[in-house]
C-alpha cells in the first residue's frame, strides 16, 4: 500500500527544493496552498484551536472575514496559470459554509490543479459533494464524538448531528468516485475510552482512511504532554486494538498520537515549508503555515489585499525569511519535522555527496 501520509513527499520535487535557499535567486511556485475562503462556521467546537485564547494560533482572527468570489476566482486562476500542483481549503471556519465553493471547485476541476478540503462534513451533500467525490483529491472530515450526545457536546449542534454526518459519509461513498474519504479523530481526555468504537463505526460507513491526532491544548509541548500524560497508556491501547483489528489494505488508520514535543523545539532560522506550503488567509493576508494563521504579530509574510497572489509571491524573495523559526515559532509546527529533513538535505556537503 503506498503511503498517503509521509514527510518525504517534499523529496519528489528536486527543483523546488534546490529553489529555497536565500542564496538562490530563482523564486518557484509553491507545490501547495491552503486557502481558508471564510471563518464563520456552522459548528462551535470546544476545542478549536482558532478560537482558545490560550493558543497564539487565530489570536487575530475576526469570524466576519472571507475571500470576496471577485477574488477568489483571481487567486485561482493564478495557481492555475503558476502551475500549482494542489489546494486544500480548510478553516478559520468551515470551507463547506463558503458560498462562493461551488464555482470555485468547478473551476480547478477543469485544471491541472489537484484539490481537497478539510471539513466538518455536516454540508457535505448535494452538487458539491457530486463535485468533489468525482473531481477531489481528498476530503478529511474532523471528529470527536462517538454518538450523538458527545458529538453534540464538543461542536454545540443537536443531537442527530452525529448520525446525519455518519449518513453524509455513508452516501458520498455511494457515490462511486475517486476521492478518497478520511476522518481526522482529534484525541482528548473525554473521548479516549471511545476510540476504537468511533474507528469501527467510521469503517462501517465507509471511511477509506482515519487519522488519530492529540488535542493541542498549549504553546508549550511541556504542558500538551502534561495534559495527555494521564490518558496516554488507555488510548494507546484503544489505537493499537484498531490497528491490530480493523487495519486492511483498504481502511488505513495513521496513528499520530504521541508526545508532542518534537513539534515544538526549533533551533533552525529560516523555514523552507513557507515557500513549499503557504496559507491564504480569509483575511488575504498569507502566513507560513496553518500554525501561524491569523497571528498578525509573527505570522504574516504579506497582503494581497491590492495585488495579485502571482505578483505577490515572485516580487523580492526576501520576504520568505523574514520569520525566524527559532524565535517566532515556539509553538506547535506541523512542518517541524519536514523542515528539519529539508534543511540536512540542503546542507549536506557537496564534496562528499557520492560517498552515499
Amino acid at each position: 500500500m503506498t503511503l498517503l501520509y509521509t514527510p518525504f513527499k517534499i523529496f519528489h520535487y528536486q527543483a523546488k527544493l534546490n529553489s529555497l535557499p536565500a542564496s538562490n535567486k530563482e523564486i518557484l511556485a509553491p507545490v501547495h496552498i491552503r486557502i481558508k475562503p471564510t471563518n464563520a462556521c456552522n459548528h462551535n467546537c470546544n476545542y478549536c484551536a482558532y478560537r482558545n485564547d490560550s493558543l497564539q494560533l487565530g489570536q487575530n482572527m475576526s469570524v466576519k472575514d472571507y475571500i470576496p468570489e471577485k477574488k477568489m476566482m483571481e487567486i485561482i486562476h493564478d495557481i492555475i496559470d503558476m502551475k500549482v500542483q494542489a489546494v486544500t481549503f480548510s478553516g478559520g471556519g468551515e470551507p463547506f459554509f463558503y458560498k462562493h465553493l461551488l464555482p470555485v471547485v468547478k473551476l480547478l476541476s477543469k485544471s491541472d490543479v489537484k484539490f481537497a478540503s478539510l471539513t466538518n462534513g455536516a454540508l457535505l451533500n448535494g452538487e458539491l459533494a457530486e463535485i468533489f467525490a468525482h473531481n477531489a483529491s481528498w476530503l478529511r472530515v474532523s471528529m470527536d464524538g462517538w454518538d450523538g450526545d458527545s458529538y453534540a457536546r464538543y461542536r454545540g449542534v443537536k443531537k442527530d448531528a452525529f448520525s446525519k454526518l455518519l449518513n453524509n459519509l455513508e452516501n458520498f461513498n455511494k457515490l462511486n468516485g475517486n476521492c478518497l474519504i478520511g476522518v481526522s479523530v482529534i484525541i482528548d481526555k473525554e473521548n479516549a475510552s471511545h476510540i476504537y468504537e468511533l474507528i469501527n463505526k467510521l469503517k462501517n460507513v465507509g471511511v477509506k482512511s482515519v487519522k488519530v491526532s492529540p488535542c493541542v491544548v498549549s504553546n508549550k509541548g511541556i504542558e500538551n504532554n502534561h495534559y495527555h500524560k494521564p490518558i496516554f497508556d488507555q488510548v494507546r491501547v484503544e489505537v493499537d486494538k484498531a490497528l491490530s483489528d480493523l487495519s486492511e489494505q483498504e481502511f488505513e488508520i495513521f496513528d499520530a498520537y504521541h508526545e508532542l514535543d518534537s513539534k515544538f523545539e526549533k533551533d533552525y532560522n529560516w523555514c523552507p515549508f513557507l515557500q513549499v506550503l503557504p496559507v491564504i488567509g480569509a483575511d488575504l493576508n498569507i502566513y507560513p503555515c496553518q500554525d501561524k494563521a491569523y497571528n498578525l504579530d509573527t505570522g504574516v509574510i504579506g497582503s494581497i489585499k491590492n495585488t495579485s497572489f502571482k505578483e505577490f509571491w515572485f516580487s523580492d524573495k526576501n520576504k520568505f525569511f523574514k520569520i525566524d523559526p527559532s524565535q517566532h515559532c515556539n509553538h506547535h509546527c506541523v512542518a517541524n519535522s519536514k523542515n528539519k529533513n529539508i534543511l540536512e538535505y540542503l546542507n549536506a556537503d557537496k564534496d562528499h555527496l557520492c560517498f552515499v
